[in-house]
């Protein structure tokens, strides 16, 4: 190699070098991941049939609140049944379980939660609408409303419309969000650096 082809060589592999680092563009956006918060909260339910997730969030895009499905503090979910159906009500889960936005309500690390959204992965049924209204929530965003035509369903939406909290489904950008704990070892820039700086 000629004094002139190592000179332009080394120029070149020193622009590669001073390129600007742009920021990612894949990053999620703030509907995205406040909703994926309340699904990652969902997975601590120990619900075997519908793990819901629920997550508070104030005008500043800060989280106030997050809750998930489960039995009351101090009640052994051991000794509560799971159940959805039986030929006793008492024996299903429905008169103990407290639903993730109740438990996001009275999880808040702030003085209130009036004027908040709150991000759920179901349409919220007649008692937690109640709650919502109580405590001055002002947006519902849900992903599912696998249950319109129940009647807690048909209820809960005229509470909320007559306290005139907006409700509205919740299209993700993307089905699927993953979490993998390998990727702060070895991060998705440094391999496109590494493999495009090797001659």
């Amino acid at each position: 190699m000629n004094p002139e082809e190592s000179k332009e060589t080394s120029l070149q592999k020193g622009a590669e070098s001073e390129a600007p680092c742009k920021k990612r563009l894949d990053y999620l956006e703030w509907p995205e991941y406040f909703m994926a918060v309340a699904f990652l909260s969902a997975q601590r339910s120990k619900d075997p049939n519908s793990q819901v997730g629920a997550c508070i969030v104030n005008q500043e895009n800060k989280i106030v609140g997050i809750g998930y499905n489960g039995m009351p503090n101090d009640c052994d979910d051991d000794l509560l049944p799971w159940a959805r159906s039986s030929s006793d009500w008492l024996d299903t889960k429905y008169p103990y379980v407290c639903h993730a936005e109740l438990n996001a309500i009275m999880n808040k690390n702030s003085a209130d939660v009036k004027g908040c959204t709150i991000y759920v992965a179901l349409f919220p049924c007649n008692e937690c609408a109640k709650l919502i209204i109580q405590a001055g929530i002002k947006d519902v965003i849900y992903l599912s409303d696998k249950y319109h035509d129940k009647k807690e369903m048909t209820a809960s939406r005229r509470l909320l419309d007559m306290a005139g909290i907006k409700h509205k489904q919740f299209e993700p950008k993307r089905k699927r969000i993953v979490i993998d704990f390998d990727s702060i070892n070895l991060p998705g820039i440094h391999k496109e650096t590494a493999s495009t700086s090797v001659p």
